[in-house]
């Protein structure tokens, strides 16, 4: 269930948290380090994985806490970023039409800017919906 002032689901926490041996579910939460860590031992060696599984809730409400809610979705641009972001969908959702283009145009920029928006999406959604305030 989400309420109006939530920026990030418990819901998608949870899709996410399939690819969360990659550490999908931690940098949907702003927790970038332990998404990297996450992303190079497959989760802990999947014991941290499974652990998650019950700290998805506390992660959300943290995340609702630290990231400015707005007209950007957090979950929405998540999820074109995680499913679709080799072709730059989430930048186009944001109004950032250009490197949309080059992400499309580059499959990502050979995927070192869809690294770079897992570890900065958060921010720059927050950036982008205090700029619409």
């Amino acid at each position: 269930m989400r309420n109006d002032n939530e920026t990030h689901s418990v819901l998608i926490g949870y899709l996410l948290w399939i690819f969360g041996f990659i550490g999908a579910h931690r940098f949907y939460y702003g927790r970038q380090i332990t998404g990297v860590i996450w992303f190079f031992t497959l989760g802990l060696f999947f014991i941290g994985w499974i652990i998650d599984l019950l700290l998805i809730p506390g992660m959300a409400r943290d995340a609702d806490r630290r990231y400015v809610e707005g007209p950007t979705d957090y979950s929405l641009a998540w999820i074109l970023l995680t499913f679709l972001g080799v072709f730059g969908v989430h930048r186009f959702y944001m109004g950032k039409i250009v490197t949309g283009l080059v992400y499309l145009l580059t499959l990502g920029l050979f995927g070192l800017g869809v690294l770079y928006d897992f570890l900065t999406l958060n921010s720059q959604i927050s950036e982008k919906n205090l700029q619409r305030q």
